[in-house]
Formats: C-alpha cells, sequence, structure tokens
C-alpha cells in the first residue's frame, strides 16, 4: 500500500514546484513583460504618429512574350543610414543564443523528470499486485474469523482476538481506500506531466518563433527608414506579444505544477493516520518504505526545482537586456527618422495628397485656383503640407481642408505636371510590356520631382488588392458619345505609390463589364468613350498638365480630341506625346466610327490626317501621329526598321513626322527583378556569389523532374508568347538543338492561335518521358522567376521585336541571352565573337537571318563557350549581372523631350 502511495507521491513532487518559487517567478515575468510592452508602445508613439507606411515598388516587369505579374518580398542591402550599428546586433543574436542554451538545459531537466516518472509507473503496477494480494489475504482471515465465530461461541478470549483482527481488518479496508484514492491522484498527477510536457513544447515553439520573428525585425531594422517605419513598428508590436505570451506560458505552467504542491501535506496526514493505528508489521513496512521514497523524491524535487528557477530567472535577465537594447534600437530610429522625415516621404504620401485636392475640386469644394496652388506645393513636397496632412488624417475631410486652405503657397516649381492615359498598367491591369512601361517610367519620374498621374478605364477584371486606399469621388463626370452625355464614376486610388484615376462609364453597353481586356468585337467605341472621358476628366479638373502621354491605338484617339475639340475650349496648355510598343496595332475602322467620341469625320477623314494610307478607313495610330507634338517607340533600332517595312503602312507617315519621331529603350524594374532579393527563389544571390544560382538550378531541376546527374549540363530557357511575331519556327528549332548538343531546355508560355498551341502540345507529348526537355505550356509567374534563376542560357529569336523585356531580366539574372538582331534585341544584346564591338560591351550570342542555320550557329558558339571555357564564361555571367537596365536612364530621356516641349508651349503661350 505505502509503496504505491510512494509512487504517485514521486511522481507529483518531482513535477511540482513550492509556491513560493516558480509560480512567482512566472508571474515576475508576465507581470515585466506587460509593464515593458506598454512602456515600448508609448515610448514609440510619437514616431508611428508621423510616419506612414510607403508603398514598396513591385510593379511586375513583362516581357512582350508573356503577362509577368509580380510578387511582394523585398530584401535590401544593411546600409549604414539605418543607425543600427553592428554591436547592437550582435548582442541581440547573443541573448538569441544564450536564451536557446537555457532553454536546453530546462529541456534535459524535465526529461530527467519524465524517466523518473516511467520508474513510477511501473514501480505503481507492482504495488497494484501487492494490494491484490492483501486484499485477499483480508477477505480468507475475515471468512476464518466468521467460521471460528460459529465453532467456538463460548471462548471470550478468541471472541476478543477476533474483534482485534477485525478492526485491524476495517482499518486496513481504509487504508486500501486511501491508497486507491492516492492512485487516483497519480493518475491526474500523470495527465499533468502530459499537460507540462505540452507547455514546454509550447515554450520552445515560443522560443524559435521569437528567434525567427527577431531575425525577422532585425533585417527590417537593418533597412529602416522614414517610409518603412509604420511596418517596422507593427513587428516590434508582435515581437512584444509574442514575449507576452511565452511569459504567460511559462505563468501557466508554474499554475499547473503548483496545483500538485499539496501531495506532501496529504502524505504527511497519511503518515500520522497509520501512526495512530494499531497495525501489523507489514503495514509499518509499507509505511517505512513510503516514507523513504517521500524523502528521495523530496530530494529530486528540490534538485530540479532549483534548477527551474534558475533558468526561470536567466531567461527573465535575457528579457531585461533584450528590452533594454529595443529601447535603444527606437529611440536611434526615432531620431534618425525626424532629421531625414522631409526628403524621405513616400511618394504614396503625396500621391493621396494629390488625389485628395483633385477630389475636392471635382467635388466643388475649393477653386481652380486654390486646387492649382495646392497642386504645386505637393510638386515641391512642401513639409507644411505634409505635418498638415499628417496632423489632420484622423479629422473630418472638410478640417483637413480648412487647413490646406489656410498656409500660404510660394511661386512655381521646375517639376513638370504628365498625365499618362493608357489601357494598362502592372501590376493592377495586365496584359503585356504596356503594363510594365506605364509603371516602371511613372514611378521613374516621380522620383525624378515630377508630378505624374495615371487614368485607366475601370476594368471588371482589374486586380483590386494592387490598389491602395480605392474609393470613389462624390462627383459624377459627364462626357459625351454617340449624341449623348453619358455619367462617369470616378475612381481614385494609389498603385505603386502613383496616384491613378479609374474611369467608370455609366453606359448601356457596360464597356468595361467584360471579363476582359481586349478581345471585344467593339474594342474600337471601348477605348474611343475612354479616351474623351479621360481629356473630359482633366477638363472639369481645371489642371494645368504640362504633358498629356496616351500609349498604343487604344488611347490614340486622345491626339486629335485634344487639338480638335478640347483646345478650343481653353484647354491648350499640355503638350501631347504618343508612344507605339507595337506597330503591328493600328486601330483602324470605318470613317464614319470617329463621330462616335465626337470627333469631325469630314475634317479627319484625309490623306494627310487619319485615312490609313494603304485602304479607305482611318488609322488611329496615324491619327496619333500627326497630332501629337512627341511621337516614340521603344527601342532606336525599332524606330529604324518601323520608318520601312517594319512600319505596317504607316513608315511614310513616319518620314514625313521624322523630326519628332524618336525610340527610346525601355527598362525593367529592378527591384522587381532582383535576383539577391527575388522571394520566389530557392536561394538568392548576386553577381559577386553565383552558388545560389547553381543551386536554383539544381532546385528547377528537381520541381520539374529534369536529370541532375550532371550539375553542369547548360539548361536553356524561354519563356515567350507562342505567336508568330516571336519566330514560334526557331523557338522548335531550338528545343531539338539543345537536345543535340546535350543541353536541357525549359519552355514557358501559351500561344492564343490553337494551331500553335496544338503543335507544341504534341511536342510536349513527344517529350514527355525525356528527363532533358520540359515544355510548360502556360504562364506563372512564380515559375518564370525560377526559370530566369536556373538557366545558363536564355532564347529570344523574334521575327521582329520593338524593344523585348525578356533579355534584359534573363542578364539580369545571369542567363546570357541568345538572340536575333531586331530591334531592341539588337540595342540591349552584343555578340561575344563581335571582334569590332568593345570587349566590355559584349554580353551575348546573336545571329541575322531569321532562319535555322544561324540560330544553330549561335547556339553552337553559346555551348563551346560554356563547356570549354568555364572561367571566361562565369566572367560574361557576372558582367551581364552588372548591367544597368533600370528605368533611370530612359526616363531622363523621357523627361529631355518632355521639357522642351513644355517650354516651345512656354513660348508659344
Amino acid at each position: 500500500m505505502a509503496c504505491s502511495t510512494a509512487a504517485g507521491v514521486e511522481a507529483t513532487a518531482l513535477l511540482s514546484p513550492r509556491p513560493a518559487t516558480c509560480p512567482v517567478a512566472g508571474r515576475r515575468v508576465a507581470q515585466f513583460c506587460r509593464t515593458r510592452h506598454r512602456s515600448l508602445r508609448a515610448a514609440a508613439q510619437r514616431p508611428g504618429q508621423k510616419s506612414t507606411t510607403g508603398a514598396d515598388p513591385l510593379n511586375g516587369v513583362q516581357s512582350d512574350e508573356a503577362a509577368v505579374s509580380t510578387g511582394k518580398g523585398r530584401q535590401r542591402n544593411y546600409s549604414d543610414g539605418d543607425g543600427i550599428s553592428n554591436l547592437q546586433l550582435e548582442d541581440l543574436v547573443g541573448m538569441i543564443q544564450n536564451t536557446e542554451k537555457n532553454i536546453l538545459l530546462l529541456n534535459q531537466a524535465r526529461v530527467q523528470a519524465l524517466e523518473h516518472a516511467d520508474k513510477i509507473l511501473k514501480e505503481k503496477e507492482a504495488l497494484q499486485r501487492k494490494i491484490n494480494i492483501l486484499e485477499t489475504k483480508l477477505s480468507e482471515a475475515d471468512a476464518q474469523h466468521k467460521l471460528s465465530a460459529e465453532g467456538n461461541s463460548s471462548d471470550s478470549q478468541l471472541v476478543m482476538e477476533f474483534d482485534v483482527l477485525k478492526e485491524e481488518n476495517i482499518l486496513l479496508k481504509e487504508d486500501i481506500e486511501f491508497l486507491k484514492t492516492k492512485l487516483i491522484e497519480v493518475a491526474e498527477t500523470e495527465e499533468s506531466i502530459f499537460k507540462l510536457e505540452k507547455e514546454r513544447a509550447l515554450l520552445d515553439a515560443s522560443l524559435r518563433e521569437l528567434e525567427s520573428r527577431f531575425i525577422a525585425a532585425q533585417a527590417d531594422m537593418m533597412k529602416l527608414g522614414p517610409r518603412k517605419y509604420d511596418a517596422w513598428w507593427e513587428k516590434v508590436e508582435k515581437l512584444e506579444d509574442l514575449l507576452e505570451t511565452t511569459a504567460n506560458q511559462v505563468e501557466h505552467a508554474a499554475l499547473v505544477l503548483d496545483h500538485n504542491h499539496d501531495l506532501q501535506d496529504k502524505l504527511d496526514k497519511l503518515d500520522e493516520s497509520l501512526q495512530a493505528a494499531n497495525i501489523s508489521k507489514f503495514s509499518s513496512y509499507l509505511v517505512d518504505l513510503l516514507q523513504q521514497k517521500v524523502k528521495s523524491v523530496e530530494e529530486r524535487f528540490q534538485a530540479c526545482n532549483h534548477e527551474m528557477h534558475s533558468q526561470i530567472e536567466l531567461y527573465e535577465h535575457s528579457i531585461v537586456e533584450f528590452h533594454g537594447t529595443l529601447s535603444k534600437l527606437i529611440e536611434e530610429s526615432e531620431k534618425r527618422s525626424l532629421e531625414n522625415f522631409t526628403g524621405n516621404m513616400p511618394s504614396e504620401l503625396w500621391s493621396r495628397i494629390s488625389l485628395l485636392i483633385d477630389g475636392w475640386l471635382l467635388e466643388k469644394k475649393i477653386s481652380y485656383n486654390d486646387a492649382n496652388t495646392l497642386r504645386e506645393m505637393v510638386r515641391k513636397r512642401d513639409s507644411r503640407l505634409r505635418e498638415a496632412y499628417l496632423s489632420c488624417r484622423d479629422t473630418e475631410s472638410r478640417e483637413v481642408m480648412d487647413n490646406f486652405l489656410k498656409m500660404a503657397l510660394p511661386g512655381t516649381s521646375s517639376g513638370l505636371h504628365i498625365a499618362h492615359i493608357a489601357a494598362e498598367m502592372a501590376p493592377v491591369a495586365k496584359v503585356g510590356g504596356l503594363a510594365d512601361v506605364i509603371s516602371g517610367l511613372g514611378k521613374a519620374l516621380q522620383k525624378k520631382g515630377h508630378l505624374v498621374e495615371i487614368i485607366l478605364p475601370k476594368y471588371d477584371c482589374m486586380q483590386v488588392d494592387q490598389v491602395s486606399n480605392l474609393k470613389v469621388l462624390d462627383v459624377l463626370v459627364q462626357s459625351y458619345f454617340e449624341g449623348n452625355m453619358f455619367n462617369n464614376k470616378i475612381w481614385t486610388g494609389t498603385v505603386e505609390g502613383l496616384p491613378v484615376y479609374f474611369i467608370e462609364p455609366e453606359h448601356p453597353a457596360k464597356f468595361f463589364w467584360r471579363a476582359q481586356y481586349y478581345g471585344e468585337h467593339d474594342d474600337f467605341k471601348r477605348f474611343s468613350y475612354f479616351s474623351r472621358a479621360a481629356l473630359e476628366l482633366l477638363y472639369q479638373s481645371g489642371k494645368k498638365v504640362d504633358i498629356i502621354h496616351c500609349h498604343d491605338w487604344q488611347t490614340a484617339f486622345v491626339a486629335p480630341l485634344y487639338w480638335d475639340v478640347y483646345a478650343n475650349l481653353g484647354f491648350n496648355s499640355a503638350r501631347i506625346c504618343f508612344t507605339c510598343h507595337n506597330f503591328e496595332y493600328q486601330g483602324s475602322a470605318p470613317a464614319r466610327d470617329l463621330a462616335w467620341c465626337g470627333l469631325d469625320v469630314e475634317h479627319l477623314d484625309r490623306p494627310d490626317r487619319m485615312r490609313d494610307n494603304s485602304h479607305g478607313r482611318i488609322n488611329v495610330v496615324k491619327g496619333a501621329i500627326v497630332y501629337s507634338n512627341i511621337v516614340t517607340t521603344v527601342s532606336p533600332t525599332y524606330a529604324l526598321e518601323v520608318r520601312s517595312e517594319g512600319g505596317r503602312g504607316l513608315q511614310d507617315t513616319l518620314k514625313v513626322h521624322s523630326r519628332k519621331f524618336l525610340g527610346i529603350l525601355n527598362g525593367i524594374d529592378t527591384d522587381t527583378w532582383n535576383p539577391s532579393t527575388d522571394r520566389y527563389l530557392k536561394v538568392q544571390y548576386n553577381a559577386n556569389d553565383l552558388q545560389g544560382k547553381a543551386a536554383n538550378k539544381a532546385a528547377l531541376r528537381k520541381q520539374l523532374n529534369l536529370a541532375s546527374a550532371y550539375p553542369s549540363q547548360p539548361l536553356v530557357g524561354c519563356i515567350t508568347r507562342l505567336v508568330p511575331q516571336k519566330g514560334v519556327h526557331l523557338i522548335r528549332h531550338a528545343i531539338y538543338k539543345t537536345a543535340e548538343l546535350g543541353g536541357q531546355f525549359v519552355l514557358l508560355g501559351s500561344s492564343p492561335v490553337p494551331d500553335i498551341q496544338r503543335e507544341f502540345e504534341g511536342i510536349a507529348e513527344y517529350f514527355q518521358n525525356n528527363n532533358n526537355i520540359r515544355l510548360l505550356l502556360k504562364y506563372d509567374d512564380a515559375l518564370s522567376h525560377c526559370i530566369y534563376a536556373a538557366s545558363d542560357m536564355f532564347i529570344v529569336p523574334s521575327i521582329f521585336e520593338p524593344c523585348g523585356l525578356t533579355q534584359m531580366i534573363a542578364m539580369r539574372y545571369g542567363s546570357v541571352p541568345i538572340v536575333r538582331k531586331t530591334g531592341g534585341l539588337n540595342d540591349s544584346v552584343f555578340d561575344f565573337d563581335d571582334e569590332a564591338i568593345p570587349m566590355e560591351v559584349r554580353n551575348g550570342f546573336t545571329f541575322v537571318k531569321a532562319d535555322e542555320q544561324g540560330l544553330s550557329g549561335a547556339m553552337e558558339r553559346a555551348f563551346n563557350c560554356y563547356t570549354r571555357k568555364p572561367e571566361v564564361w562565369k566572367q560574361l555571367v557576372q558582367k551581364d549581372m552588372r548591367i544597368d537596365f533600370s528605368w533611370d536612364t530612359s526616363a531622363s530621356q523621357y523627361e529631355d523631350i518632355y521639357q522642351k516641349a513644355a517650354a516651345r508651349a512656354r513660348a508659344a503661350a
């Protein structure tokens, strides 16, 4: 009996601390964390109120072949300007490592406790067997007592002995019942052990999560600046919550242990009751054994309790150090933020202020003059406007407006007011490369100090989640169409930090509620309506725009509408820039259809204006060329090509207007396409460390089930739309040629042409059992990043290519391009074996004729260099990765032609 009780005592006492130790320590930790949490939150309240989260540029850069949309998570390099010393960061890491060691020691103590518990359970089973034997003996003694009483009732002495035995029997039964109760308590103690084990696991998980959160917070603090302050502080608050949760878990574990602390008192009472009773020697033996077990368990408990108490104190001390260091970091961050706040205000905030001002004007809450002076203040990034907005952003709109109007606003600014009218913008409405140009060029011009606005249709299928602060204005803008005036809802929001207006027509045809961007039977009507409504929005807002930039045939209507309709209404301050991204698409229709948007058909249906050069229909791209002040296309070589046969009938018109026509090479978003921060990659890497590229190559092979026996086997990538322009027959040849040369080939892309799609489906089926060829006839943005990073070479064999982005992205990721010399490919890729070109410029392999022989020659030269000259190839890869294909250079060229056009407009006025 006593042994069984001892087992329960040992199991419980081993895991049960005294009330004065662990529970108090746990509650002290929790109370301390809550106090520090409130103090830190209060300490950072001031910078939190004066900062706002800047939207990181996340626009995707789309190749002409594939619709690439972006992803988010960006990592940035640590800079000394962040105000965080390496020493402090090392201290934080050391604290986390010390905490890990402390938790490890605590876990070892708990493992020992569990081992003791196992031994106790075995002893419990042995005691249970002894109890069963004792019950049997008692039953037999009781039966003998009854028999003796019946056989010899006259013997009084025997009766007295039987009475003693009977009394002892009753006491033993009570002891048995008491021991059964203790066994139940042992079972409950076992449950407590399991609960404690779960609590321990939760504490370990919390520690790991704390460490990961700390590392994330550390990375954020490294790149901390005013634009990131709100997001950083939110992570600090989450870290504080995690610390408080961990402390609560420690307190809860202490309470669970405290729940069983009274087991020793119960054992003492049992000892007293046994001593008070006159029982057999066997029972005394059990009591002695039980006392020995109690003493042993007590010693173990004291050791375990001391160890746990020490670990909790160490943990508490680590938390104190962490909070102290965190407070210092917050103070330094606040100081840095206040010093640099004005110069580093996020573009999105200024965009919101600009949209707010325009909304007031359209809703007729402020005058045109007030709106213009406030816009001028936005251009200059006036700190007073910023302070007024931040101090009143949680108040009523009327109060914000009153504070704005009270401020005295100074003179003029050299920055331009530029409005882009387009059918696409990445990432909110993306089909092709046009979308990337709108966002990429817009952000680059905004960084140069210009006020940039975008006007888009409000498609029902656009990515609304990519728009920040999307709202509808309390005003309807009316525009003319088909002899009637139609209302248009105006929505505003910011995309990639740029202010964007979305026009939603209230027209019975539901022009932009078609579940797709293009491809409708009435596209000509849809986009002529939109072009008129966009100009009406600019006109009614009273803006003094310097440049109106329209793109492709969908908004080419803007140029003739502006000069033939709105200039006559006094809206003539702007100059028109038109960019044709692909002369293959020109927007032709019967001449009478021009009348829908209010254009004079008789006036425009002339050979020197909008009549097509090849047939009697009108051509809106030709009209934009004639009526625009600036005409551009997307690369210098393409600009030369379209003056000949590449102009698709407009070459003569371009020659006539050649003085205002030029080609500017597009750029790519180097934030989105950056292998050192790309969140889609298995391993990030850069030009100085190419091991990550090999790791990504191995990861893609595993993902696509490609052969991986030879790590150095060259991998050729191709990401494109499978259309005739992209050289479909050459792509097909490249697949077979790669297999012949012993390489691997991965194609990502699909075709809108059914015959081409079926052809490549057949090729994919033919190679389905070949572990060196994979054709993925779809588009997958995340997979495209992986292919760029994994491939050694990249095929772009286009028949014609206005600009091309995939070759630039490929080089950014260290994939050497193999391209045909046409359009933008000729302006960005220079043959490695061409001795007429300086060595520092050579960056790929090219061919001239659009035939299989030319492509084969270029591929063979590339494979030979890769396999026979590995060091030369490595230098080529590193050189390609360091080429600057950002929008900065292109934006400077646009800025130059914008300013010249605006200067001529001011001179004419």
